[in-house]
């Protein structure tokens, strides 16, 4: 009987184990913590996009409130023109050493419709664009022509004049009467300017020069066959040198030939000049001033 009740007790503790140990495998507590971890990573990538937005917006912020160019002329007050100062008549020294011409009163005109004064810094025509890139002018007044490849980097105004060009060459030259006949001949002109450019159209060869008055000396002494620029400047130069053996041998049609360029990004300013422009020509004040320095009204508006 005791042996009985031993084998009873003994097979009651195995179930129990068994049924223990049979119970374990449905408990899997453990394997929660990889879920924390990613989503700790979740949450910090979530906050670090959430900086970079914030960033951003205070950079966008702190542009928009930034000055652009035309709040900064009209902060100080004056606007700050670049002009050659040896291109007859359209900006050149008088015989009392002042600044005059054309352009030099248009850019005045231009200033005083914008509401501030006008200062002046004169250089050279190859040197002009890299001043406006450097900030050391706000703009550049000079006859400046539009070409694609400064569009790429400036804005530029509407046209404030409309001319012909011409073709220069010495009184006694036969060779050229046409654009055409300008390939395989030399023209004395600026590389950078539009009409170097025009001459390279036409398949002549440049012969670099600084000033219009040192292209038609380099016509004069046979270094070149010819120069390019707008009738207007060639009348002007030989109504001041009537001894000169020149002659204009071909012209263009009018067409637009002054604009006012500023660096891309002010396009408030490139308004504020259009206005100016506007205004100066429905008063008639671009007119007396082309009067005054061409004999010619050269901007009158298709």
């Amino acid at each position: 009987m005791m042996k009985k009740m031993a084998a009873l007790i003994a097979a009651a503790i195995l179930a129990g184990a068994l049924s223990a140990c049979a119970a374990q495998p449905a408990q899997p507590a453990a394997p929660a913590e990889p879920a924390a971890e990613e989503t700790k990573e979740e949450a910090a990538a979530e906050e670090a996009g959430a900086e970079e937005t914030e960033e951003a917006a205070a950079e966008e912020t702190e542009a928009a409130q930034e000055p652009d160019l035309l709040d900064e002329i009209l902060e100080r007050g004056y606007i700050v023109v670049g002009t050659e100062g040896t291109y007859s008549p359209n900006s050149y020294h008088d015989e009392n050493d002042e600044l005059v011409g054309f352009d030099v009163e248009v850019a005045a005109l231009v200033a005083k419709h914008m509401g501030v004064e006008v200062q002046y810094l004169e250089t050279e025509w190859a040197s002009i664009f890299a001043a406006l890139d450097a900030g050391q002018i706000d703009t550049v007044i000079n006859e400046v022509g539009y070409t694609d490849e400064r569009a790429e980097k400036y804005d530029f105004s509407q046209p404030y004049a409309f001319v012909q060009g011409g073709i220069l060459v010495k009184s006694d030259n036969t060779d050229i009467n046409s654009f055409e006949d300008l390939k395989g001949k030399v023209a004395a002109n600026e590389s950078t300017s539009t009409w170097g450019a025009t001459a390279l159209e036409y398949g002549a060869e440049l012969d670099p020069v600084n000033a219009m008055a040192q292209s038609i000396s380099e016509v004069l002494n046979g270094r070149a066959d010819c120069t390019l620029n707008y009738i207007t400047a060639f009348a002007d130069y030989m109504k001041e040198h009537p001894e000169e053996k020149v002659k204009v041998a071909a012209t263009t049609d009018p067409e637009p030939s002054s604009y006012i360029p500023v660096k891309k990004g002010n396009e408030r300013l490139v308004e504020a000049i259009n206005k100016a422009l506007d205004e100066a020509y429905e008063s008639g004040e671009l007119k007396a001033v082309s009067e005054k320095y061409f004999g010619i009204d050269v901007t009158a508006r298709p």
